[in-house]
């Protein structure tokens, strides 16, 4: 496989967040789980009424000598509206919160400095705070998702795709 790294995202219904990513060129692999609760292997349906307290995540595999993690952070910030707490449109519940969970130290100070320039364009846009959790991996199981969810919209290509956004851009240095 080369070189790759491993990426977490969290921005509501996992379904067109992953087609999102595995559609960018230096992206290896995708998957969607779940991450971030207390319940181990947990259920969709477990997830759906919140007592695990999981998000619903889109795992990514990249080649960072192809595509940097800047660029797959950059996609995160505009694929959803990081200023909806525990929502994204229609859906509602804190297994569609935003969130990033991070692999590495450099990961880590990569989603804190985007986060601070989306901020900054949200801001001047009279748009609210970000409040997307950004936290290592470390201590979080990543579980996979029930087959029927993987690449959900290869297999239904006219699915529910489910994103919301500020319409914010965020603009490339």
């Amino acid at each position: 496989m080369g070189n790759s790294e491993v990426a977490y995202f969290a921005t509501g219904c996992f379904w067109g967040a992953e087609r999102r990513f595995w559609q960018l060129a230096g992206v290896l692999e995708t998957s969607v789980g779940y991450m971030g609760g207390n319940r181990a292997n947990p259920s969709y349906e477990q997830v759906c009424t919140g007592v695990t307290n999981h998000a619903e995540i889109v795992s990514v595999t990249f080649n960072p000598d192809l595509i940097s993690y800047r660029r797959l952070l950059e996609e995160f910030w505009v694929m959803h509206d990081p200023t909806s707490l525990n929502q994204q449109g229609g859906d509602i519940g804190t297994q569609y919160r935003s969130a990033i969970f991070t692999t590495s130290k450099a990961q880590l100070d990569e989603a804190l400095a985007t986060k601070a320039e989306y901020q900054a364009l949200l801001t001047a846009e009279g748009i609210g705070e970000i409040v997307s959790q950004i936290e290592s991996a470390d201590p979080h199981v990543y579980w996979v998702a029930e087959e029927y969810h993987q690449k959900y919209l290869a297999k239904n290509p006219n699915g529910y795709d489910c994103h919301s956004s500020t319409g914010v851009l965020f603009t490339q240095k």
